[in-house]
């Protein structure tokens, strides 16, 4: 039983050398460097055993999708707990996005397919639906008085994504502002949007 143990830990041991191998060619060379060959250089082991582990380059990067998406959900948990207003919780997980966007680059990029080519890799997960979990349920709770409807949730919450994604996605692929106006914009379209979540 004990060697039954030490193999399966060996194995899972492996699987995450090549999942951490695999983000740190990212880091270093960018998505379109990354390939099973390098990934098994960088293990020193053969491209076979990797395949093994892995099907193709896609599963790689829906593995490292589903880790971003739960690291992401593990900040924005905390971020929320450190509040008892809605409107502070609201505003804590969506700054917690945002940090979370340029501390993990690299897995933000494919979590969205930004400046990467990938087909949509977080449909397939349902870890991806944990970020609108835990805003829109708060969303909800602000709009309780108005009797929100589903859809009237979605929309708050697709207001806000839009928004953050996209200075995101403007400050990734091209920097053009100081950071302390990209944070003013940040905290302005955070608090207009929570504002109309009560108007």
């Amino acid at each position: 039983m004990a060697s039954k143990d030490r193999i399966l830990r060996l194995k899972e041991e492996t699987r995450i050398n090549i999942l951490d191998a695999s983000l740190q060619i990212v880091k270093e060379e960018g998505w379109p460097a990354l390939s099973m060959r390098k990934i098994a250089d960088a293990i020193e082991y053969t491209a076979p055993i990797i395949y093994e582990y892995f099907s193709n380059k896609e599963a790689i990067l829906l593995e490292l999708t589903r880790k971003g998406f739960l690291i992401l959900a593990r900040d924005m948990k905390a971020a929320k707990e450190k509040h008892r207003s809605p409107e502070k919780q609201l505003e804590a997980m969506w700054l917690a996005y945002w940090n979370f966007a340029f501390a993990e680059k690299e897995l933000y990029q494919v979590m969205f397919g930004l400046n990467i080519s990938c087909c949509e890799l977080s449909a397939k997960l349902p870890e991806a639906d944990i970020p609108y979990d835990l805003v829109a349920g708060v969303i909800e709770e602000i709009m309780a008085p108005d009797k929100p409807t589903e859809d009237d949730v979605s929309v708050k919450y697709y207001t806000f994504w839009s928004v953050i994604h996209g200075l995101i996605s403007i400050n990734v692929v091209r920097r053009r502002t100081s950071e302390e106006i990209t944070h003013e914009v940040l905290k302005t379209a955070i608090s207009g949007i929570i504002g109309s979540l009560k108007a």
